[in-house]
């Protein structure tokens, strides 16, 4: 069975605001807020994947406290952006 884009949508979405830490609740929760409807599907899977990736990791990815893995390096990029650019509202 095929999910409707909508529904995975919104699905990433509540999965990015329920996560292990606070912060990243923050952090990802705007992304989705702001940018999730404009990902391609493939971007989806992508980000999809790494909603699966431990919460810890994501921070420090996020913060540039440790090198991004290659995979991910865009959409990190895509979202530390947009962390800066929420902090600045």
């Amino acid at each position: 069975m095929v999910e409707l884009r909508e529904h995975r949508i919104k699905r990433l979405a509540m999965r990015s605001m329920r996560r292990g830490i606070k912060e990243m609740d923050i952090i990802l929760g705007r992304f989705s807020d702001e940018k999730l409807a404009q990902l391609d599907d493939q971007a989806l899977d992508l980000y999809d994947d790494l909603l699966s990736e431990n919460d810890h990791d994501l921070y420090q990815w996020c913060s540039g406290q440790t090198a991004t893995p290659d995979k991910y390096l865009d959409l990190i990029t895509d979202i530390s952006e947009n962390m800066a650019a929420s902090d600045r509202k």
